[in-house]
Parts: C-alpha cells; sequence; structure tokens
C-alpha cells in the first residue's frame, strides 16, 4: 500500500507544479512586447517599449529614442502627446470585426509591416490579440502604449521597406483610411 500513494502524491505535486507554472505563463503580461526592432535587410535596431512607455509617462526621451528624435528635430512632448492619444472602441464589436474577412484583410496587410520577430507568418494573430488585450486592459481603451504592452511577443519586428511603401500610398489621414478600408473589400469581390 505504501508504494501506490507514493507514487499517486508524487503525480498530484507534479500536477500542482505544472499547474502553477501555466497559471505563471498565462498570467497577463506574463509575455508582453519588450522591443520594436527595425529591420531593413541587413540594419537592425531595437528600441526598447519601456523607453517609449517613459517618454509617453514624463515626456522626456532616454537612450536610442532621444537620438531618434534629436534626429529628426521631433519633440518628445508632442510625441509623448501622440504615444498617448487612446481610442475608445467596444471589445466585443472589435473582436468580431477582427474574425470578420474584411477584418482579416486589414489584419493581414498590417502584418506585412508589423509581426513577430522570429514568427512573421503569426502576424495577423500577434495583432488581433494586441488589439483586443490592450483594449481589455485599458477597459475598452487603448493607445499606442498599451498595444505594445499587450503584443503577445517581447520582439515586433517593423519592416521599414513595408512601412515606407504603405505611407507611400497613404500620404494623407484620407488615403490612408480609404487604403484600409477599400482595398480589402477587392479580395471580397467576384473574380470576373
Amino acid at each position: 500500500m505504501k508504494s501506490t500513494h507514493k507514487p499517486l502524491k508524487k503525480r498530484r505535486a507534479l500536477v500542482a507544479a505544472l499547474l502553477g507554472l501555466g497559471i505563471g505563463v498565462t498570467s497577463p503580461g506574463a509575455i508582453a512586447g519588450e522591443n520594436l526592432v527595425f529591420v531593413s535587410g541587413a540594419f537592425r535596431r531595437s528600441i526598447a517599449v519601456a523607453d517609449l512607455d517613459h517618454l509617453a509617462k514624463t515626456g522626456q526621451a532616454t537612450g536610442l529614442v532621444a537620438d531618434v528624435l534629436a534626429i529628426s528635430r521631433q519633440n518628445p512632448k508632442e510625441i509623448a502627446k501622440l504615444l498617448n492619444q487612446s481610442v475608445s472602441l467596444p471589445i466585443t464589436l472589435i473582436s468580431r470585426l477582427l474574425n470578420t474577412r474584411i477584418g482579416e484583410a486589414v489584419l493581414e496587410r498590417l502584418a506585412k509591416v508589423i509581426y513577430p520577430l522570429k514568427a512573421s507568418q503569426d502576424g495577423v494573430l500577434a495583432l488581433r490579440s494586441a488589439v483586443i488585450l490592450g483594449l481589455a486592459n485599458g477597459n475598452g481603451s487603448i493607445n499606442a502604449i498599451s498595444f505594445l504592452q499587450a503584443y503577445p511577443v517581447p520582439e515586433m519586428e517593423v519592416n521599414i521597406p513595408a512601412l515606407m511603401a504603405m505611407l507611400k500610398k497613404a500620404s494623407s489621414i484620407a488615403e490612408l483610411v480609404r487604403f484600409f478600408s477599400e482595398s480589402p473589400l477587392d479580395g471580397l469581390k467576384p473574380a470576373p
């Protein structure tokens, strides 16, 4: 009888340990965006999300962010305002929208620019997750920092050539809205 109780106790301890590990891994914030990695060919430069968060909270840039803003002659306080601009959206509606064919088409376009560094094929899933988690964490409101902090992998690649191509096609906000609202509809039109 002693031999049957020891394996049972060991199994229970193992299950408890595994459940504890699982809870730790799946708790909010356990996996989050830590770095934006800007990539263009052999060029690769990382900016810590913590540095962007510091800029958003204080209006003061540090590290590489400070260098980039100085070179581009950008006012850190103005960039902080942009990072803090939030949008309130109904989580349920956005979740449903992102799972429609149009939502998928928009996410696919964005996933060519922004995607997990070591898993570019998971860009759509990561973007959808970051938006929904960011909204959930912000009680229905999201901004750039909450999006980055909700991103489900530590490193997010920003493909500079793809970003520049997107910006070239959308030189104004109106063109950007049209780019994302009309173009995905092209994939839904029946073939001639």
